[in-house]
């Protein structure tokens, strides 16, 4: 099962799934409750301004729900086959 989460509202996850034809789950966390669970709402900066935001993280969850694998700052280019390939190498 794939599931994906930000800190972004329902209604604009609702948009960006249909706009991208997703075909998975997007969870919303307004309140960063999620995130900082998993310890990826973090300080980041831009420009030389600092702000709170979520580290773009993959977690390969295993069936007992352990987290077997962690992408820690994801690039989207190739990620699909990086993350494809981590399952394969657990089963």
């Amino acid at each position: 099962m794939i599931l994906g989460a930000s800190a972004d509202s329902v209604e604009s996850h609702r948009k960006f799934r249909k706009k991208y034809n997703l075909p998975f789950i997007l969870l919303a966390d307004p309140t960063h409750e999620i995130a900082e669970s998993y310890g990826v709402w973090k300080q980041k900066s831009m420009f030389g301004k600092k702000y709170m935001g979520i580290e773009r993280t993959t977690f390969l969850i295993d069936p007992a729900g352990r987290i077997a694998k962690v992408f820690d700052k994801v690039d989207v280019l190739g990620h699909a086959g990086d993350v494809a390939a981590a399952i394969e190498a657990l089963r």
